[in-house]
C-alpha cells in the first residue's frame, strides 16, 4: 500500500476557545490528504469532474488520539485501504510533524456517481484511473 504525505500548519481559525483544533476540521485535512493522493497519481480532482465524475463522501470514521494547536505543523499521511470500482475507501493518520505523535486516524468511504448522483462503476467509465488507484493498493 502506498502512503501519501501532505503537510499543513494549522491556522488560528481552526481552533476552538479551548485553543485546540475543533474537532470538524480534521475533515478538511482528511480532503487535503485525499486530494493530494488523487493529485500525486497524475490526475487531478478536476479530471473527474470534467468527465462527469463525482466522489461523495457515504461514511466517516475519526478516532482523536491527542490535540492538535494552533501552529502546530501537521503531517496527513494517506493511503487507498479498499477499492471495487463503485466504492473507495481512504485512510488517513494525522501527525505532529515535529515529534511524529499521531493525533487522529479515521477513514471515509466514497462511491462514484454522474452527474445524476446514480452510482458507477470506475473500471468500467475509466479504466485507466482504476488502474492507477489499484497499483494504490500495493
Amino acid at each position: 500500500m502506498r502512503v501519501f504525505e501532505t503537510e499543513v500548519r494549522v491556522r488560528y481559525q481552526e481552533t476552538d476557545q479551548m485553543g485546540v483544533v475543533y474537532h470538524a476540521n480534521y475533515l478538511t485535512w482528511f480532503e487535503i490528504g485525499r486530494t493530494e493522493l488523487i493529485r500525486e497519481a497524475g490526475v487531478p480532482y478536476s479530471h473527474f469532474e470534467r468527465r462527469g465524475i463525482l466522489l461523495p463522501v457515504v461514511n466517516v470514521h475519526i478516532q482523536y488520539k491527542s490535540p492538535a494547536r494552533y501552529d502546530d505543523a501537521i503531517t496527513i499521511r494517506t493511503s487507498v485501504k479498499h477499492f471495487t470500482g463503485v466504492r473507495i475507501t481512504f485512510g488517513y493518520e494525522v501527525f505532529r510533524s515535529h515529534t511524529g505523535q499521531l493525533l487522529a486516524s479515521g477513514e471515509t468511504e466514497h462511491v462514484w456517481v454522474n452527474q445524476e448522483f446514480k452510482p458507477i462503476n470506475l473500471r468500467k467509465e475509466w479504466p485507466e484511473m482504476a488502474a492507477l488507484i489499484e497499483e494504490m493498493l500495493g
